[in-house]
């Protein structure tokens, strides 16, 4: 039997998921290797000071993924896998190159097998009009009462008739901006904000107007300025960590920004692509300023990038706006992944993989703050990445290129930047969740090599 035990400090709700996570960890990194035995249940419950029933739950969660193997009688042991399917399948790679451009949640087994199992009760159990509807009909009434539910899970009263459900963030964006700025109206945004804003304003026709940012996000002196200059339609914002800048807003800063918009009648779109994965985090813009505030979230960055489905909820002064762009942009949502949305909503899926995607993400930070000990960087609880500030002097693409060079690709901050002068200083943008743990081990202790390298070398010519 082995001698390594969970620590019961790191047991939160759902128990049985944080247990099941905890053992799943141990195998991972080697502290339980194929053939060791588990402590019986009642022993484990025990230790810990939880149910018999939770330990169960754990036991039971553990060998459906292959993890645990055992009979009554006999107990229950490990059955170390080898990580090469999970590097091969969960992962993208290119070529040999590991790329921490992309922001995605960090993907195992577990999150194939959930998604797996929902295309398998689809199939046997699936609603004719899934097939056969060309319109948005009852069908996705059904989806935006279902989808009140889970605004209400993210901080935000919505009436259903006011929700339009979207194949994802990047739609519900377009059809927002479209329903509130038309061409040659002004958009202000964070001047680090989405990749989409900047080409979208192109295509659009409306001008973008950058504003400074500091530790919270959005200056709102900065934004009440502007409004002042210009006619604002609209202020563009991501204030829980989705942005590149990782930044989370206070609650004194989300009422300024909203108070500014009242005062100064423009829209607010707020983009919380992230939703409940934030521990901690204030009420939406939205709730807020509802009357003003169309609001965004989706689920492939929360629990699995392939469930492209997500929420708009707009106020009844911009919703029939907003309903008819999305329909003339993108017709409906795709129903089979709406309905897959909605069933994880209802049976709890969908805050398991949220719960369990927090537990895998506090492992991929703490990675990070080994690695770069003494680094320089943003990020917050719950980010997909970090922000990496690079050294005075060292230019941006001399180092993405440098970077790939050694086998990792990284986000240059300029593709987030819309101010009208270059940025006041480099960065990059580095995902954390993009690939395995091993992988981002050796991929930022290397980054953190190329930056010693650099002040090396400063020190030296000094």
């Amino acid at each position: 039997m082995t001698s390594w035990k969970p620590n019961p400090r790191l047991i939160h709700r759902p128990a049985y998921l944080s247990l099941a996570e905890q053992i799943s960890g141990a195998i991972r990194d080697g502290l339980l290797i194929n053939g060791m035995r588990l402590p019986p249940q009642r022993q484990m419950a025990a230790d810990l000071k939880i149910s018999v029933q939770t330990v169960s739950r754990a036991y039971e969660e553990l060998t459906r993924r292959g993890l645990l193997t055992g009979e009554v009688g006999r107990g229950s042991y490990v059955r170390a896998q080898s990580r090469e399917p999970e590097q091969l399948h969960m992962y993208e790679r290119n070529g040999d190159l590991v790329d921490l451009s992309i922001l995605k949640p960090v993907c195992e087994s577990r999150s194939l097998a959930k998604f797996s199992a929902a295309f398998s009760a689809l199939g046997a159990d699936m609603p004719p009009e899934l097939a056969f509807s060309m319109m948005p009909n009852a069908l996705f009434n059904r989806y935006r009462l279902v989808g009140a539910n889970w605004l209400a899970a993210c901080g935000l009263k919505a009436p259903p008739q006011c929700i339009t459900v979207t194949n994802g963030a990047s739609e519900g964006i377009t059809a927002a901006l479209m329903g509130v700025a038309p061409p040659g109206s002004v958009v202000a945004a964070e001047e680090l904000t989405h990749p989409m804003l900047k080409p979208l304003s192109s295509y659009l026709g409306f001008d973008l107007e950058p504003l400074p940012m500091d530790e919270e996000g959005l200056i709102p002196e900065a934004l009440d300025q502007a409004a002042g200059r210009k006619r604002l339609r609209a202020v563009f914002v991501q204030p829980s960590v989705a942005g590149p800048y990782a930044a989370l807003m206070s609650a004194p800063r989300r009422r300024a920004i909203t108070a500014i918009a009242r005062r100064r009648d423009f829209a607010i779109i707020e983009n919380d692509v992230l939703g409940p994965l934030i521990e901690n985090r204030q009420p939406p813009l939205a709730a807020f300023a509802p009357e003003r505030t169309l609001y965004i979230t989706d689920f492939s960055k929360n629990t699995i990038p392939g469930l492209r489905a997500g929420f708009l909820a707009a106020p009844p002064r911009y919703a029939a706006a907003v309903a008819n762009r999305h329909l003339a942009t993108s017709w409906i949502a795709t129903p089979a992944m709406a309905e897959i949305a909605s069933r994880w909503i209802v049976d709890g899926t969908a805050m398991e993989l949220i719960n369990w995607q927090r537990m895998a993400l506090k492992r991929r930070h703490g990675i990070a703050a080994a690695a770069l000990r003494g680094v320089d960087y943003r990020t917050s609880p719950g980010a997909l990445h970090l922000w990496l500030p690079l050294p005075s002097g060292m230019r941006e693409e001399a180092f993405v290129q440098a970077a790939r060079a050694r086998g990792v690709i990284v986000a240059p901050g300029s593709t987030f930047h819309i101010g009208r002068q270059a940025m006041e200083h480099a960065a990059v943008r580095i995902s954390l969740s993009a690939t395995t743990e091993l992988d981002l081990t050796a991929s930022l202790g290397m980054i953190a090599s190329m930056l010693r390298e650099r002040t090396s070398a400063r020190k030296v010519m000094a």
